[in-house]
């Protein structure tokens, strides 16, 4: 099986799980953190294209999770997360993964935070190493082994 059908299959399963635990993923924590892994994705390489912009969107307002929260309070805090990280990078990082660190008390929701990471990152059909260095990032904040998510 070729990488990106494995990929693609891993990023199913992790929907699948996300969607599972949906009555466990209310708290803010986890709200706060999943925008600011859907933003610290987005902005990996440095650029957030449109589309990019629109992919996240779209998974706000149809991701059956999310739909735990109210779609435009979603879209305001992943507009603020993508401002930091638009106006200086590194410094916009650390405040990003300190927004992700909050869901860090509760195993589960950080679990969920990352697979979030995993499922913004292979929306486009590409998830490329700079997405796959901030999510495995991510990953140490909030104390998960990368390899648990083949990082």
């Amino acid at each position: 099986m070729a990488l990106w059908d494995r990929f693609k299959e891993s990023a199913s399963q992790m929907q699948t799980q996300l969607v599972a635990k949906k009555n466990d993923l209310k708290s803010g924590a986890f709200r706060d953190a999943s925008m600011a892994m859907c933003a610290l994705v987005a902005a990996a390489d440095g650029t957030v294209d449109p589309s990019e912009r629109q992919r996240v969107a779209q998974l706000i307002a149809t991701n059956e999770v999310l739909q735990n929260f109210d779609a435009t309070d979603l879209q305001r805090r992943f507009d603020s997360n993508l401002d930091k990280l638009t106006a200086d990078f590194a410094f916009g990082k650390v405040s990003v993964l300190q927004e992700i660190a909050k869901a860090k008390k509760k195993p589960a929701e950080a679990r969920a935070v990352i697979q979030i990471g995993i499922v913004i990152g292979g929306a486009d059909g590409d998830f490329d190493k700079t997405e796959q260095a901030v999510v495995r990032e991510a990953c140490f904040t909030l104390e998960l082994p990368p390899h648990e998510f083949d990082l």
